[in-house]
C-alpha cells in the first residue's frame, strides 16, 4: 500500500453547505477499516467545526484554523502552532467596524470586502501577519502558518510522511497543503486554478467526489493515477536523441549490475541523491562501507561495531531520517543471516507506514546469494522500491531477482547481464547484440514494458560522491580488499589496508618488487576494484603504461595521483 493517509478540506470538499452526507460518512468509515488514517484540514475554528460535524471522531487528527491549531479527537488535546494576534490589533478592527469578526485560538477571520481595512490596520500597527483568502473568507494568521504547515506538523506527530498522503480540496487556501501531498486531488466543483494544479479531478462534486476518491483508493491505491504522473520521477539520463530517461519514484524495483569501474557507483549515487532531494526516506544496506560520506543520512555500524536491528527500526520510525547500515563489523559469512533477520522487519514497518520508501542493497550477491535458502520465505510476491546493486547478478538469489522489473547494466559485456537475469527469472531475453559502452553510458531494460533495451548516457548527481577519504586513506580494508606487495618470487607478503600504508610500503619496497606489480597493472586494478576510484585507476593505468622501467618516477607519479584526491596525514 502506498497511500496511508487521506487529508481532506471540509467546506466545499467534504461538506455541502456545512453538512456531510451519510454516504460520505460511510465512505470515511470504510477507509478507516482499510487501515488508513484520516486528517481533516480546515479553515474553520474548532468549536464551529464540532457543532457542524458531530462525527469528528472519525478523524485521527484535525488541522483547524487554516493550519494554526492541531486537535486530536481521541485525546481531546489541542496544540496551537502560533500566537494569537495582539489584542491591540483585534480592538482596532472592532473600532473600525469590521464585521463579521471571529477570533479563534490563533486565527482572526472576517469576510470580503473587509480585507482592505485589515491590510491597512496591519501596516499601521507594524505587525508581521499574513492574510489568506478562501473564496469570500479573509483569514489573518501569523507569518508562515497555512494548511501545509499544519498538515506537516500533524504528520510529524503521527510519524508519517507527506509521500504517503492523498490530499483533496477545492479552494485557493488549499493550494499549499495539496502541493505538499504526494497525490493531489480536486473535487469537480473546485476553483479552476485549483483544478489546473492537481494530479487529477474527480467527476463528482463535494462529498460525492470524496466518496469517488475513497473508492479508487480502496480499489487500486490510485495505481491508475500514478502511471500518468511524472512530477516524482527519478532522472537516470538521456538517450541519443536527447529524450529523458526516468524511473518511477514508486512501483519499480531495480537491478543495477555491471563490472567494477563501469559506472555503477556514479549512477547509484545519482539516483540516491535524487531520491533524497525529493525527501523520500531511504535505507542503504552497505556491506563494504562504501557510502560512509553520503550526505543526509545517519550511519549505523562501523568496522568495530555491528549495527543493531532495533536501533535501525527506531531511527526509521522518524519519517525524515535516512540511514546507512554499515556491515563492516559483521563477518562476511554472517551478513546474509543479518539481512534475513532485518528485511522482514523493514517490510513490517512499510506495512504500517509505507516507509522506508527505498531500500538499497549494495553487494547484493553477498547479502542474498544464490544459495540463500530463506530468500523465498522472507521475500513477498511483490516488493516495490528496492534497488539491488551487484557485480554478479548470476550469484544473486533468484527469489530476489524475480521481484525486479527494471535492469540497468554498465561496464563490459552489458548484454550478458541481461541474458543472465532473464535465464534466472525464466523470462525470454530480448534480442541484444554485443555492446561496447562508452564511459558514462549504460543500457536499460524495463522488463514489463514493450520497449527493447536501449543505451543512454548517465546524468551524474549534482556533486559526484566524494571519495571515501577516511575509509580508504586511513581505514582498515578487509583482507580480501587489501593490496599485497609480494614481488616476482613471492618472497614478500606486505599488506596495505589503506592508501596511507600503500604509499608508505611503496616507498620502502625494492625497485624489483615495485616494478613487478607496476608492469602487471596491479596498482590500477586495486584502485578500481577495491578503492573504487575510477579516476585514480585511470591515471595509474597511464603511469603503468608510460613508466619506461623507472621505479622512482612511477612511484612519485602514483603517490602524487593519490595525494591529489585524498588528504593524507603529513
Amino acid at each position: 500500500m502506498r497511500y496511508f493517509v487521506l487529508a481532506t478540506d471540509y467546506d466545499g470538499t467534504l461538506a455541502t453547505d456545512g453538512r456531510v452526507s451519510d454516504e460520505t460518512i460511510e465512505a470515511l468509515k470504510r477507509l478507516r477499516l482499510s487501515g488508513r488514517k484520516l486528517i481533516l484540514v480546515t479553515g474553520r475554528e474548532l468549536e464551529d467545526l464540532q457543532r457542524a460535524f458531530p462525527e469528528l471522531d472519525l478523524f485521527d487528527c484535525v488541522v483547524a484554523e487554516n493550519g494554526a491549531l492541531l486537535y486530536s479527537p481521541a485525546s481531546r488535546q489541542e496544540k496551537a502552532l502560533g500566537s494569537k494576534p495582539p489584542e491591540e490589533f483585534i480592538k482596532a478592527l472592532r473600532d473600525r467596524k469590521v464585521d463579521p469578526l471571529s477570533v479563534g485560538r490563533v486565527i482572526v477571520a472576517t469576510w470580503h470586502p473587509n480585507e482592505t481595512t485589515v491590510l491597512q490596520t496591519i501596516r499601521e500597527l507594524g505587525l508581521e501577519l499574513q492574510v489568506i483568502f478562501n473564496k469570500g473568507a479573509v483569514m489573518i494568521l501569523p507569518s508562515g502558518i497555512n494548511k501545509a504547515a499544519g498538515l506537516t506538523a500533524a504528520l510529524d506527530e503521527m510519524k508519517l510522511s507527506p509521500h504517503n498522503v492523498v490530499g483533496v480540496g477545492d479552494a485557493e487556501n488549499d493550494h499549499a497543503f495539496l502541493e505538499l501531498c504526494e497525490c493531489s486531488v480536486a473535487v469537480a466543483n473546485a476553483l479552476p486554478m485549483v483544478k489546473e494544479r492537481v494530479d487529477f479531478v474527480t467527476q463528482n462534486s463535494r462529498g460525492a467526489g470524496v466518496v469517488e476518491l475513497i473508492e479508487q483508493l480502496l480499489d487500486s491505491d490510485l495505481a491508475e493515477v500514478d502511471t500518468q504522473r511524472e512530477k516524482h520521477n527519478i532522472l537516470l539520463g538521456t538517450r541519443e536523441d536527447g529524450s529523458v530517461v526516468n524511473m518511477r519514484a514508486y512501483g519499480s524495483s531495480l537491478l543495477l549490475a555491471g563490472t567494477s569501474g563501469g559506472g555503477k557507483s556514479t549512477l547509484a549515487t545519482a539516483i540516491l541523491e535524487r531520491i533524497a532531494e525529493q525527501n523520500y526516506q531511504f535505507c542503504i544496506i552497505d556491506p563494504e562501507g562504501d557510502y560512509e560520506n553520503f550526505e543526509g543520512a545517519v550511519i549505523l555500524g562501523d568496522a568495530n561495531r555491528a549495527p543493531r536491528i532495533q536501533e535501525i527500526l527506531d531511527l526509521l520510525e522518524q519519517p525524515h531520517q535516512n540511514i546507512i547500515i554499515n556491515l563492516l563489523g559483521i563477518a562476511l559469512a554472517d551478513r546474509p543471516a543479518f539481512f534475513a533477520e532485518l528485511l522482514p522487519q523493514l517490510q513490517e514497518l512499510r506495512a504500517r507506514t509505507g516507509r522506508p520508501h527505498w531500500i538499497v542493497v549494495d553487494e547484493a550477491h553477498h547479502l542474498m546469494p544464490a544459495s540463500w535458502n530463506p530468500a523465498s520465505l522472507t521475500l513477498p510476491q511483490e516488493l516495490d522500491c528496492m534497488m539491488f546493486i551487484t557485480v554478479h547478478p548470476d550469484q544473486v538469489a533468484p527469489a530476489a531477482l524475480s521481484l525486479v522489473d527494471a535492469i540497468i547494466t554498465v561496464g563490459l559485456s552489458p548484454e550478458k547481464n541481461i541474458e543472465q537475469f532473464c535465464s534466472i527469472v525464466n523470462h525470454c531475453p530480448p534480442q541484444l547484440a554485443p555492446q561496447e559502452l562508452e564511459p558514462g553510458e549504460a543500457i536499460a531494460w524495463f522488463r514489463e514494458s514493450e520497449t527493447e533495451p536501449f543505451r543512454f548516457r548517465i546524468t551524474p548527481g549534482h556533486t559526484e560522491r566524494r571519495r571515501h577519504v577516511r575509509k580508504y586513506a586511513q581505514g582498515q580494508l578487509g583482507e580480501d580488499k587489501s593490496f599485497y606487495f609480494v614481488g616476482p618470487l613471492g618472497k614478500l607478503n606486505l599488506r596495505a589496508q589503506n592508501l596511507i600504508l600503500f604509499t608508505q610500503i611503496a616507498e620502502g619496497v625494492d625497485d624489483e618488487t615495485w616494478l613487478y606489480h607496476l608492469k602487471q597493472g596491479d596498482y590500477s586494478r586495486w584502485f578500481q576494484e577495491a578503492i573504487k576510484d575510477d579516476s585514480l585507476a585511470e591515471e595509474a593505468q597511464k603511469i603503468e603504461k608510460t613508466a619506461n622501467g623507472s621505479a622512482s618516477e612511477s612511484r612519485a607519479a602514483i603517490k602524487a595521483a593519490i595525494e591529489q584526491r585524498y588528504t593524507l596525514p603529513a
